[in-house]
């Protein structure tokens, strides 16, 4: 009998099965899972291949120098390039707004007065109405004690901005309740003598009047096209919960629209010229009907065109092929939000602006994967392997039907969904044998940078916040978990968690930088895996349902490290109840669960000869 191995080479990991081959069929022994060295299909697999193989001989108990035959998957190098082009950007000149939102303002309510310099307070003259600004350094009981004594003066006092973190603590020592916002740390930049507003709204609750462009107009008398360019500072205001609003007289306000640039798709019998600035549906709308893609690439001097050329040249780079044989074979659109700084802010405000993420997959020649089996080969030759043969097996999606056909309760006809790290694989087998496959941009991969560019967090955390659930540290001794359910603990919990999001780890509980609500990161969290996995499964699903119709389609198995998801099965399986289809999450052999299917695949390929 040969020992031989079957080894998938994956975006995110590399899966490989170890079986002994016979007369008597095929002998499964063990698996083996790593990380994927490099870009998916080229060389610089090898190191993971070599690993992953190790790793399956490991628990089978064979050793290397018994080894006669690898089998590596035809692996079609996937890179996903994001763009994420900014449709819109608020621009505020003149220092105009503060959209801050300090963790304690103080007061309540809404103010509107011209803005006076702390130290000329004592200047003004009764029956002014007056936002005083307080620069950093001043103690609170010298700002309080100054405040009583102008209005006992009969100054109208409406409302202060303070440069230190001291709101709650001035408003407990005023006369009078007025609405107060500290932590300003560019407080010397407020424009002085002008017209300002400043609301602070009851804890819990968030600014109505200054996040509301009519709201702006009122206080400031404003006519209908000066409502229009103060629109922005508006929207940019939404959701917190306290504000200031200085109108200068020279100052400009303006959402000014940046050009995004356009993406030319390339079919068989068409081309068409889509601009970004449209949105991901018109994009996918247009590659639905050029369906299939043969190139894409993007204006030359834009961020899509960057995006586009910066793909083929890394794939180029890193395969060793000539650009011109690099093509762009599917894209994945999606809409989505990016906070980016105000310009003109003065205590960091940032406002959510429109954008368009573009996920490419790349497509070249056969090449680079044979030059990874030689050099898997060589590696493992030179390890002791003395007699292996390195081959390239099959097609990935085949592969992928013939491991999940080893799942307990399936049959043919059978459709699979292996959802991985870079794309997306649907592949169906019917009873006669035969198959249709198709590979689609987007997947795990995506979801974790949709994530990390929405909610401003760094990469590693949008991955932990994709895969676990989520969880409020109520006080020291329990949580809340997202679903509503209390958690509670023997032991204290860590004192950074307190009164955080946190993401339930496996090992410890990770707390969420920033202020953003659980419902909020939730659902970033959920609708970024809807925009990429929902939309990827229907659409790969289509183009290899016989007539396109997902009604001719029985049963889905769901494959791929994704398919491990808490959530992404159920929202997938959701997508699909409409249209009669059973799906759930695969068993390979059944004890791999959804994982190691390419490889058992390419196993159970050789062996049927």
């Amino acid at each position: 009998m040969n020992l031989v191995v079957g080894v998938d080479i994956g975006n995110s990991t590399t899966e490989a099965c170890a079986a002994r081959l016979g007369p008597a069929g095929v002998e499964f022994l063990g698996s083996g899972l790593v990380a994927t060295t490099g870009v998916k299909g080229t060389s610089a697999n090898v190191d993971g291949v070599e690993a992953a193989v190790r790793a399956a001989l490991k628990t089978s108990g064979a050793s290397l120098g018994a080894l006669r035959q690898v089998f590596v998957n035809e692996a079609t190098p996937v890179i996903s390039g994001l763009a994420m082009e900014t449709i819109t950007e608020t621009l505020i000149t003149e220092s105009t707004m503060i959209g801050h939102d300090p963790r304690t303002p103080g007061g309540a309510g809404l103010g509107v007065g011209d803005t006076v310099a702390f130290g000329e307070l004592d200047g003004c003259s009764p029956g002014d109405e007056v936002i005083v600004v307080v620069p950093v350094g001043v103690d609170f009981a010298v700002v309080s004690k100054t405040l009583n004594a102008a209005l006992e003066r009969g100054v109208e006092l409406r409302g202060a901005v303070l440069g230190n973190d001291d709101a709650v603590l001035v408003a407990n020592r005023t006369d009078r309740r007025i609405p107060i916002v500290d932590e300003v740390r560019l407080v010397a930049s407020v424009p002085l003598g002008m017209r300002a507003a400043v609301e602070v709204a009851a804890p819990g609750r968030t600014i109505r009047t200054l996040s509301n462009a009519y709201g702006l107009a009122t206080v400031f008398g404003l006519d209908a096209e000066q409502t229009r360019a103060v629109s922005p500072v508006a929207r940019a205001l939404t959701g917190i919960r306290s504000a200031v609003v200085v109108r200068t007289p020279s100052g400009e306000i303006s959402d000014r629209r940046i050009p995004a640039g356009s993406i030319e798709l390339r079919g068989e019998t068409a081309t068409l010229r889509i601009d970004v600035g449209e949105g991901a549906e018109a994009i996918m709308s247009a590659l639905e009907r050029i369906t299939p893609l043969l190139d894409a690439s993007g204006e030359a001097g834009t961020n899509v065109g960057g995006m586009t050329a910066s793909v083929k040249e890394n794939m180029a780079d890193v395969s060793g092929v000539d650009p011109a044989e690099v093509r762009i074979g599917d894209l994945l659109a999606v809409d989505t939000f990016v906070p980016r700084d105000v310009r003109g802010g003065l205590a960091g405000e940032v406002a959510l602006e429109n954008a368009v993420a573009l996920a490419a997959m790349v497509r070249t020649s056969h090449g680079p994967m044979r030059q990874v089996a030689e050099a898997v080969a060589e590696r493992l030759r030179a390890a002791g392997a003395e007699q292996v043969e390195v081959v390239i097996g099959g097609v990935e999606a085949e592969m992928a039907t013939r491991g999940a056909l080893t799942t307990p309760g399936t049959d043919r006809p059978l459709v699979v969904l292996d959802l991985g790290g870079g794309s997306t694989d649907a592949a169906r087998a019917d009873r006669s044998g035969s198959t249709a496959t198709v590979h689609v941009a987007g997947a795990g991969d995506l979801v974790t940078r949709l994530i990390a560019a929405e909610l401003g967090v760094p990469r590693d955390l949008a991955e932990q916040i994709k895969q676990a659930p989520l969880a409020k540290a109520e006080s020291f001794f329990h949580l809340r978990l997202e679903d509503g359910t209390v958690q509670f603990s023997e032991d204290p919990l860590p004192p950074e968690v307190f009164a955080r999001v946190v993401v339930l780890g496996t090992d410890a509980l990770v707390p969420i930088p920033g202020r953003q609500g659980l419902e909020r990161i939730r659902q970033v969290r959920r609708t970024a895996k809807h925009r990429v996995f929902v939309v990827n499964a229907l659409r790969a699903l289509k183009q290899i349902a016989p007539y396109g119709d997902l009604r001719q389609i029985g049963f889905v198995v769901l494959l791929g490290g994704s398919a491990l998801d808490f959530e992404i099965p159920e929202l997938v399986a959701d997508a699909l109840a409409p249209y009669g289809i059973v799906c759930g999450t695969g068993n390979v052999r059944g004890t791999e669960g959804p994982r190691n299917a390419v490889a058992s695949g390419l196993v159970l390929a050789q062996a049927a000869g």
